[in-house]
This record gives C-alpha cells, structure tokens and sequence, in this order.
C-alpha cells in the first residue's frame, strides 16, 4: 500500500525562503571581499613592484610575472633613508606620548568630571582643527625661524602634538564617558585618591581606547608632510620629505620609490599589527552595552 504526502502551499513557500536566506549572506561576503581586495590590491602593487627593475615597472600591459630583486631596497639604503626614519620614529613617538599625556587627564575631566563650560571647552579644542595648516606655515615659519629651532626636530614634535591633541581629547572623552561611574564610586569609597582611581580603576578600562587614539596619532604624525618639508631641511627631515626626493627632473623612479614606500610604511603596519587586539577593542568600545 503506497501512501502520497501531499505538500501544502505552506511547505512549498519555505524551501525558497530558505534559499534566499542563504544566498543573502553569501553575496554580502563575496561583496565584502571584493571592496577589501579593491582597497588593498594598491598597497599590494605597490610591494611587488617594490621587486621589479625600473625597466619591467613601465611596461604596458604591467608585468605579472617577473624575477624578483631586492636591487631597489639597496639603492633606497644607499640613497640614505636611515636618518629620515629615525627622524620620523623619534618625533612620532615622543609625540605621541605628549599626546596622551595632555590628552587623557583633560577627556578624563571632561567627561567624568565636567563643569559648566565642558562643551565650550571641547568645542575649543575641536575648533583649533577648522584653521588650514597652510593659513598658519608663514606666521609658524616666523616664530621658529626667530628662535632658532628651524630643522630641530623637536619642533616637529611640539607642532604633532598640537596637531593631534584635540582629535586626542575628542577621541578619549567618547572612551571615558563608557567608564560605569560605579567603579569611581566604589573606588572613592575605599579611600582611593584620585591617581590611584586613574592609575588602577580608570586607565585598565580605557586601555582599548587609548592603543587606538595611539595608532591614529601615530599615523597622522608619521604621514605628515607639509610641517616637515617647510621647516626642516638636513637634520630633521623626516621619510615623506625622503620620498620627495625620487621625483626629480629626469623623472620618475617609480620601482625605487614603490621600494622607498613600502619601507617606511612597514613601521605603522607593524605598529597596528601589534596592537591590533587593542585596537579592534578601542573601535568597538561601547558599541554593545
């Protein structure tokens, strides 16, 4: 005896619907990959023809396959990038820690222990931005010129730590303000000044957001050009001036610039992959309550 299930409309409407949640997802990973590949495939060009000669990076149709040389990384040594990174390194970091600083003692009293004023003072902070860098070079230019601290380093670093502050300050007050003010309370109630509330309650908990305030500081004063080029000259130029340097009246010398990038890049590469942990912590922080 053969019994026939008949299928109803109901069971027949499911299978599509299963399907269509399904692909759903599937094309948002294949889109997803295509735009990550899209904003990667320049980085990755630019290393491989890092390894390329001058004469297989101007081909047309561009060479895909090739032998690889490390004779563009030799040239860029010879050329003498290793003052122009230390340059950068040292006003980078000494920099940074400025920032931090002046930074998180001022979004710590902004946003756990505001005043009347708190919004006009942020919106001070934020309004030092709104001035074109390129408004202020010939009056900056002046007074550095006038105390004589035209290429000194230190300058650069005075000059990135007022460039990065307020973007600093903004950035930690969002961090602060996700703090539960019950750990002050409790940390208040056991006797704790307030260094030890900072040091020991506060700082733990912000420390996601304060290794991505870093990084975003950190890549902000390493790519900075127009300050470098204008005031600095041998001692203090830093690796985008260096970079400058291989366009020149015979041309350009697209290898051994991609070569000279790719280098001073890896610095900030390694930079984020080390505290990429912290770092993807600090931009979600506060996103899930």
């Amino acid at each position: 005896m053969t019994t026939t299930v008949e299928r109803t409309p109901v069971q027949e409407e499911v299978a599509p619907a299963q399907r269509g949640d399904k692909v759903g997802p599937a094309l948002l990973t294949v889109l997803t990959w295509i735009i990550g590949i899209g904003f990667f495939f320049p980085i990755l060009w630019m290393v491989l023809t890092a390894f390329k000669q001058e004469a297989d990076a101007y081909t047309t149709p561009p060479t895909l396959f090739f032998t690889p040389t490390l004779d563009q990384f030799a040239e860029v040594f010879d050329a003498g990038i290793g003052p122009y990174l230390l340059n950068s390194l040292f006003a980078t970091v000494m920099s940074t820690i400025f920032v931090l600083a002046l930074a998180i003692p001022a979004a710590y009293a902004v946003s756990l222990r505001p005043v009347k004023k708190t919004q006009d003072v942020l919106f001070f902070f934020i309004s030092t931005k709104m001035l074109p860098v390129v408004a202020a070079i010939v009056p900056i230019y002046v007074v550095v010129n006038d105390i004589g601290m035209l290429d000194n380093v230190w300058t650069l670093i005075v000059l990135y730590t007022a460039m990065n502050l307020p973007i600093a300050v903004w950035m930690m007050r969002s961090f602060f303000q996700e703090v539960p003010k019950e750990l002050l309370e409790a940390a208040s109630m056991d006797g704790a000044s307030l260094w030890r509330s900072m040091r020991e309650v506060v700082l733990p908990v912000v420390s996601p957001g304060i290794a991505a305030t870093s990084l975003i500081c950190v890549i902000f004063a390493w790519n900075e050009f127009f300050f470098a080029v204008n005031l600095t000259a041998a001692q203090a130029a830093t690796v985008p001036v260096f970079l400058v340097g291989f366009i020149t009246s015979e041309g350009l010398y697209f290898a051994k610039l991609c070569a000279a990038a790719t280098m001073c890049a890896l610095p900030v590469v390694i930079a984020g992959w080390i505290a990429q942990n912290k770092l993807v912590q600090g931009l979600s922080f506060g996103a899930v309550k």
